[in-house]
């Protein structure tokens, strides 16, 4: 044969070897590649299930005790008393809130028109303060104002109107509550003057009941 098809023979099969080297580095590549996603997607899967345990384990413990603070919150509206607050004080239980709402009269607590606790050291509130503290450590704590629906006039320089007024009520009652030990995180204050009343406002009875501070706790929550 002759000695340039040598030369071209020798040339073809060093380019085959080359391409054949080239595609077994190739490969060899692209396998190290997919063992190095498939041991990341074998992590990650792992993972995800691990937290899938745990989720699903947060979930039924947290659905227990969803399930005791109910049959908690039944047992308190059966049977107020169980709430531990005063015995004079109406207490009411929402189940469909979670709260328990302990009622305290204006006439408890202040003077007609005014805002300011009437003694710096009122039993009632030291009762409440003390079963918060005993009994519902933690829990968040509305104090909400309410008045009945006549117009203010003996103080009326001083409150613009029942609205203004409650919320000064509702706020005075909230420090004392803070004074004696229950958390500024943990409780605050609104007013609702007249708005929300829970008797008449055209009879006397009705229009006490309606001047109130609601101490409500949200017990589920």
């Amino acid at each position: 044969m002759h000695a340039l098809t040598y030369k071209r023979l020798a040339v073809l099969a060093g380019m085959v070897s080359i391409s054949l080297f080239s595609g077994c580095t190739n490969y060899r590549q692209r396998y190290e590649y997919q063992s190095v996603e498939y041991e990341n997607l074998k992590g990650r899967h792992t993972k995800l299930e691990a937290e899938k345990g745990q989720l699903s384990e947060r979930v039924a413990q947290d659905q227990q005790t969803i399930e005791e603070l109910q049959r908690r919150l039944e047992a308190i509206k059966s049977n107020p008393s169980e709430a531990g607050f005063p015995v004079n004080l109406p207490v009411s239980v929402d189940t469909g809130a979670g709260t328990i709402t302990v009622t305290v009269s204006d006439a408890l607590l202040f003077d007609s028109g005014k805002a300011a606790l009437k003694s710096s050291t009122i039993r009632e509130l030291d009762q409440v303060t003390a079963t918060l503290k005993q009994k519902y450590a933690g829990k968040k704590v509305v104090v909400v104002g309410h008045t009945d629906s006549d117009p203010i006039r003996r103080t009326k320089d001083l409150w613009k109107d029942n609205w203004e007024l409650s919320t000064e009520r509702a706020l005075s009652v909230t420090r004392y509550l803070v004074e004696h030990g229950i958390a500024e995180a943990d409780v605050m204050a609104a007013g609702c003057g007249q708005a929300r009343p829970v008797g008449p406002n055209t009879s006397s009875a009705g229009k006490a009941k309606n001047r109130r501070v609601e101490i409500v706790v949200q017990y589920r929550g």
